[in-house]
């Protein structure tokens, strides 16, 4: 996390173009990029009641997060000013959501606040299109802009923990004190982060290093949450991404040839350490009940609704059903956008996990692979795949690393641009 650390992926090894298709330097694209992608997580961020090293008023906080949303519009317009775009099945299947969110928002006579929801989430989607021409290059820009943002992040958090040790782990679990950000998702981000190291380094994309790095202090900032879902999440993406890479890979070979032999020992040395780190305190039944969400779950499923209630939802929420949050994605799109919500974020994280199989090996192949397993894993107990929010930009990266390089179309229209 640090600034060495920041700037490790543009020391990837990979295949750069020599030229870029729009006629403008890859230098000036890529800040570009990373400073919408930037704008686009800040907005996901949203607000949580975390007392700050500097006090920063709700109302700040949300203007804020809302500016970013315009400023990355604004970014991003300039970035394609013709507004090209290139076909996309996922994005295409978030624009169908937002569609739908805007028809239950509409049905139910929506409130500022639904209606607010609705506006973030359709420009949002917006911005994403915008990007859409730079998909698909070998040099992997829209991960390199992630993992940057991703790592940034991680470093705020850092920053606070050393200023304010204590008020950064108010509860035991550490957050975000100098902007407000709650312990799932500060473990959310450095999960994320530390995956695609270890992706990008099983691949031969990142040497030892600077893997080692990154990783160990994403995966402290991990343990130091307390939060459950990230680590289970980053497990299963890098095991399936490993496997993945078996047969291709004498490095994954290794690994797991370590793995087997040292896992025993480690698991017998560590385990008190790793029961009272799972269990957080907490009883046998409070686990089992997920610390009450499946009392909230239940409450959900068993409210009775009529048939475009179930079809499309009810209109963007917070989230939260009876004052309790709900932590489940696939409920959360229920209450939000019904039954036609689920199946399309279903179908999304379909497409994510079996078109790899249509690519060839390599690193942009294994990165989307560990996205969206990690996605589909998370969802089980969080929630953001049916909304604007950084979840969406995973599954975005994943759907980029996947797309299919168009260079001499997107050459030929952005040069006739440029005339």
């Amino acid at each position: 996390m640090t600034a060495a650390g920041l700037s490790t992926i543009d020391r990837w090894p990979v295949v750069r173009p020599q030229a870029s298709a729009s006629g403008l330097p890859d230098r000036w694209i890529a800040r570009r990029m990373t400073l919408v992608w930037a704008l686009l997580f800040f907005n996901g961020l949203g607000s949580a009641p975390i007392t700050t090293l500097l006090p920063i008023p709700r109302a700040v906080e949300q203007l804020m997060t809302a500016g970013s949303l315009a400023a990355a519009l604004i970014v991003a317009m300039g970035l394609n000013r013709r507004a090209l775009i290139r076909p996309n099945l996922v994005l295409g299947l978030s624009a169908i959501l937002v569609v739908v969110a805007l028809m239950a928002s509409v049905r139910t006579a929506p409130n500022l606040g639904t209606a607010w929801r609705c506006i973030r989430f359709g420009g949002f989607v917006a911005v994403l299109w915008l990007l859409t021409p730079w998909w698909g290059r070998r040099d992997l820009l829209l991960a390199r802009c992630h993992l940057r943002v991703l790592l940034g992040v991680s470093a705020i958090v850092a920053a606070g923990l050393l200023v304010g040790p204590s008020r950064a782990r108010p509860d035991g679990r550490l957050v975000g004190i100098i902007w407000p950000i709650p312990a799932p998702q500060v473990a959310e981000y450095a999960a994320v982060a530390a995956g695609m190291v270890a992706v990008l380094w099983l691949s031969g994309s990142v040497g030892h290093r600077r893997a080692l790095l990154l990783g160990a202090g994403e995966v402290a900032i991990i343990l130091l949450t307390q939060t459950r879902t990230a680590l289970l999440a980053l497990a299963a993406g890098v095991a399936v991404t490993g496997l993945s890479l078996f047969v291709a890979r004498r490095r994954v070979r290794r690994v797991v040839t370590v793995i087997v032999i040292v896992a025993p020992m480690l698991a017998a040395a560590l385990a008190p350490a790793f029961s009272a780190w799972y269990t957080r305190g907490q009883s046998t039944a409070q686990i089992n009940d997920l610390t009450g969400r499946r009392t909230t779950w239940e409450a959900l499923l068993a409210e009775q609704r009529t048939g475009l209630d179930q079809w499309i939802g009810l209109g963007l929420s917070n989230k939260s059903f009876g004052g309790h949050p709900i932590d489940n994605d696939w409920l959360a799109v229920y209450q939000d956008e019904g039954l036609v919500g689920d199946g399309l974020v279903a179908l999304t994280l379909l497409i994510l996990v079996l078109t790899p199989a249509l690519r060839p090996p390599g690193p942009a192949r294994s990165l989307a692979i560990f996205i969206a397993v990690y996605c589909a894993v998370a969802s089980y107990t969080e929630v953001g795949l049916g909304d604007a929010s950084p979840y969406l930009l995973h599954a975005t990266v994943a759907a980029s690393l996947l797309a299919a390089t168009n260079s001499r179309l997107r050459l030929r229209a952005f040069t006739k641009g440029a005339e």
